[in-house]
């Protein structure tokens, strides 16, 4: 209550209406995977160009069976309208405990215990392909005490040439920083490049070192150790440097398939979230509502990601797994899931792509693709509407030889089978004009009440959305005011729902109800503090088989 202890004109803001419930997010997407390099912690990208600056590319055909499938999921994944993804790099146990570093040390002396450390974003060999040199800063001079000690740190990458940057960049003939060196013999020039210019060491500076490089680039880090005093590295490191790994012992440089363990971080006991990666470092955030592990397709991986991801989603009730077979199984009563739940979709067969790169032929597993699809349809038509039915894009369009977009194809007789085992088919109707298709929007569930994965996300979307909606209800007093209050905000976002066709009935009532008042709660739950509000909702589903019946009509049937 205000407090009125003298005379005068008071102006006080009453709540009119109810408290509004906004709708969550329902198309970010969460990966799962290897890539070529790049930050441990999930990371969120906007765009298949995003991804490539922090992550890298497409791997070598001969790589895949090394790096796994992220790339070309992500990749499939933007094609196919998704805008949104949180990628969670996870690297082999053993390439974990490589680093790159440069170390430039005071006045280039050896025994300094000052020095600037470069390190590699991230784990992995291709750390060693990234180079660094300091030059004097373009607004350097020397009579000026405040622009005599800039530097500039100039950094390029080579994607899969670990020993030929170093070699060709021995001398100042082969820097790609020269103009006049690109039409020389053995010329290499960059896969990437970054630049900061006018770089300072004090730490009060707009231009501190570590302030402008370690949020901008997507190459490096830079750490101090000690206190370098000013002009202490300028020109220290005039001719490109190459990082150097440093591997425990024993260790493979090869890169390798990492265990299930590493996808989960199931290993990791630190209670610091920003220190989690794969499956454990997506459970921190909260906007993923779709998960994709493409290496989940892998044989050596499939029975192991598979339960984490049901684990996952089952646990959170926020988000919904797209998952698929391994490459070698055929359509056949044996191809049914592993797994019951209305929190996961199977899709089966993968799809063939061409390597931009290479133009070669490979076969990569759906979900990434899927995933876009999903999100795709979210955005043109809403979360209720099951994503089947949709084109895919991304497969070739034209047989190669014997090679088409589906690998295998699947018929009809064939999908007639899968598809009463909860196997969501992807087909082929380019002889129809109609491209290649989801021809299936099941979960993995035996309970057909949930048997549609449209039913199961619309679920999750109005729970998430009144859940994080309704947060301003703890510790009000648990009264009718506070009761009618609740009533009118989830009301409100029901009515909204439902105007948009995500719910039956042709009126309000037909389609939800909500119920807060002394019928949900005993005196016992508000004595203990606890307000119960049930909600119902009729969720559409959709016209899975579409019947017309047909009968004669003669002339005299007129009755």
């Amino acid at each position: 209550m205000p407090e009125y202890l003298s005379p005068g004109v008071y102006i006080e803001e009453v709540p009119s209406g109810p408290v509004p419930i906004q709708g969550v997010s329902t198309s970010t997407t969460g990966f799962v995977g290897c890539t070529e390099r790049g930050p441990m912690r999930p990371t969120l990208v906007t765009s298949w160009l995003e991804y490539q600056r922090r992550f890298g590319g497409l791997p070598a055909s001969g790589d895949i069976e090394k790096l796994g499938y992220m790339a070309h999921a992500v990749q499939g994944f933007f094609a196919n309208g998704g805008q949104r993804a949180f990628i969670a790099r996870v690297t082999d146990e053993t390439t974990a405990k490589h680093t790159a570093t440069l170390e430039i040390k005071d006045g280039g002396s050896a025994n300094s215990k000052m020095k600037l450390v470069i390190n590699a974003i991230g784990p992995g060999n291709a750390g060693a392909n990234v180079l660094v040199k300091v030059t004097q800063g373009s607004l350097q001079t020397a009579n000026s005490p405040a622009t005599k000690d800039l530097f500039k740190i100039s950094v390029i990458y080579y994607k899969g040439k670990t020993d030929a940057p170093s070699t060709g960049l021995a001398t100042d003939d082969m820097d790609p920083d020269n103009p006049e060196n690109v039409t020389k013999a053995g010329f290499i020039e960059p896969t990437m490049r970054e630049t900061f210019d006018n770089l300072s060491l004090d730490p009060a500076a707009p231009n501190y070192v570590m302030t402008v490089v370690n949020p901008a680039s997507n190459l490096i880090q830079v750490s101090k150790t000690g206190e370098l005093p000013m002009g202490a590295i300028a020109a220290t490191a005039k001719k490109y440097q190459q990082l150097k790994i440093t591997a425990a012992a024993g260790a493979s440089l090869e890169p390798k398939l990492p265990a299930a363990t590493q996808y989960t971080d199931e290993k990791n006991t630190s209670t610091d979230s920003g220190d989690w990666k794969g499956l454990l470092g997506l459970s921190a955030i909260r906007d993923i509502s779709i998960l994709a592990i493409p290496d989940q397709g892998m044989k050596p991986l499939t029975s192991a990601l598979l339960t984490k991801m049901q684990a996952f989603c089952e646990n959170g009730k926020s988000c919904f797994a797209i998952a698929q077979f391994t490459q070698d199984r055929t359509p056949s009563p044996d191809l049914r899931p592993p797994i019951d739940s209305s929190y996961v979709a199977m899709y089966y067969p993968w799809l063939t792509i061409q390597n931009p790169e290479t133009m070669e032929l490979i076969s990569v597993p759906p979900s990434g693709h899927m995933a876009g699809v999903y999100a795709r349809t979210d955005i043109d038509r809403g979360v209720h509407k099951a994503p089947a039915n949709e084109i895919v894009l991304g497969p070739i369009l034209q047989n190669v030889g014997d090679t088409g977009p589906l690998s295998p194809n699947v018929t009809r007789g064939q999908q007639d089978l899968l598809n009463p085992m909860n196997v969501n088919c992807i087909r082929d109707f380019r002889a129809e004009g109609r491209g290649v298709r989801v021809w299936g929007g099941r979960t993995t569930s035996s309970n057909g009440q949930w048997r549609y994965v449209n039913v199961r996300r619309l679920f999750i979307f109005v729970e998430q959305s009144i859940d994080v909606g309704t947060q301003w209800v703890v510790f009000e007093p648990n009264d009718e005011y506070t009761w009618e209050r609740v009533i009118s905000s989830v009301s409100g976002f029901l009515n909204t729902t439902w105007r948009n066709g995500a719910l039956m009935g042709t009126t309000p009532q037909e389609a939800y109800f909500v119920r807060c008042d002394r019928t949900t709660m005993t005196q016992d739950d508000i004595d203990n503090g606890r307000l119960v509000c049930l909600v119902g909702i009729a969720p559409v589903k959709p016209a899975e088989f579409v019947i017309f019946r047909f009968s004669q009509k003669t002339a005299l049937a007129e009755s």
